[in-house]
């Protein structure tokens, strides 16, 4: 949906583009660092790619696989790549930003991950299934927030790693003054929730909804390092 969005010339569609590129800068940083570059030029890669992105019809100039919106994203970087570098390195450092990159958070969480273990492509996968993971669990705590539910969110969060069964209902119950039964209604309104959202950010990034079920497949498998 966002891919046919994003080679659309509407206001709308231009919107969601810069706010899932916003949003999804940090595998394709991953992947440049892991290409060999420096964190300063794939600052200024990662930037320069996505204001050509960004431009009217960019988006077309390569080919979605499957309509998978990574996909996508890692073809044109690829293409990218080999046809603009030179470029790039020949202009001022720091100019013609698009979006804002933490890049301290960004070298720190790249650090955590082996460079034995995952080759390029790997590691932009892998940070592409945390990131989609982080903007769910956002997404879930500012609804909480909005419902004037902070203090349930911040609470019950840590039931959203783990066995369904290995939940401390008992503790949590103490905590927030509230019982075990509550509590229990409490967590699996928060797991319902959540697995929801998550479903709604992977059609976001797919063509269809029949592409859903793989990519949730997909995450699962690439957290857990297959």
């Amino acid at each position: 949906m966002v891919l046919t969005a994003g080679r659309s010339d509407t206001t709308r569609a231009r919107a969601a583009l810069e706010s899932l590129c916003q949003a999804y800068w940090p595998p394709l940083y991953a992947y440049v660092r892991r290409r060999g570059y420096s964190p300063e030029d794939a600052q200024d890669l990662t930037q320069e790619f996505f204001a050509r992105l960004l431009e009217r019809n960019a988006v077309a100039t390569v080919a979605p696989e499957k309509g998978r919106f990574r996909s996508f994203l890692l073809a044109s970087l690829n293409h990218f790549l080999a046809d603009e570098w030179d470029k790039v390195r020949a202009r001022k450092r720091g100019g013609g930003k698009v979006i804002s990159l933490d890049l301290q958070s960004a070298e720190t969480r790249l650090g955590e991950i082996p460079v034995e273990k995952f080759t390029p492509e790997k590691a932009f996968e892998h940070r592409w299934a945390i990131t989609l993971l982080e903007q769910v669990y956002q997404h879930l705590g500012k609804e909480y927030r909005e419902q004037g539910k902070a203090a349930l969110f911040e609470t019950l969060r840590v039931t959203l790693a783990g066995k369904s069964d290995a939940a401390p209902y008992v503790e949590l119950a103490r905590q927030l003054d509230m019982s075990e039964g509550a509590i229990k209604v409490a967590v699996h309104r928060l797991r319902q929730r959540y697995r929801a959202l998550l479903r709604d950010t992977i059609a976001d990034t797919v063509s269809g909804p029949d592409e859903v079920e793989d990519e949730l497949r997909y995450l699962f498998r690439t957290l857990a390092g297959e």
